[in-house]
């Protein structure tokens, strides 16, 4: 039977897990999550386990944060002045909203912190700094 490797476009059903065993993400409801390996379009330490594995497998794997979404980052949380912000804006805590860089490019941020002057954003992943368990089983090698 053939094995998953580099360059390989697998479809793969998952369930993620945080260290407390809260499930923030399944595949299991819908359809196999579907990707390439080799070309980065998943967090490295998901791609690493389903390398070698085969058709009907089935694994679990527990991902340090530095393989998963990396480490939460201090620098990643700016407090901007309200006037930064688009006039007539609701905002709340936990909001999410999207920065539009300098460069043109969009990024999800989250409402972290208000006062009458300013806003407080993150833009960490969600789930950055947290140690994620997948359970993965490789449905088929396309």
């Amino acid at each position: 039977m053939a094995h998953a490797k580099a360059g390989d476009h697998v479809k793969v059903h998952y369930t993620g897990r945080l260290s407390d065993g809260t499930v923030f993400d399944s595949s299991r409801d819908r359809e196999p999550l579907e990707f390439t390996l080799g070309i980065g379009e998943v967090i490295p330490g998901f791609e690493q386990a389903v390398l070698g594995m085969e058709p009907g497998e089935t694994k679990t794997v527990t991902i340090p944060a530095e393989e998963a979404y990396g480490p939460r980052r201090e620098d990643m949380i700016i407090e901007v002045s309200r006037d930064q912000v688009a006039p007539g804006l609701q905002l709340a805590i936990g909001q999410q909203l999207q920065l539009r860089l300098q460069d043109g490019r969009v990024i999800p941020v989250v409402v972290a912190d208000l006062s009458e002057e300013t806003v407080t954003i993150d833009a960490n992943h969600p789930l950055a700094g947290e140690d994620l368990t997948f359970e993965i089983e490789l449905v088929a090698i396309a």
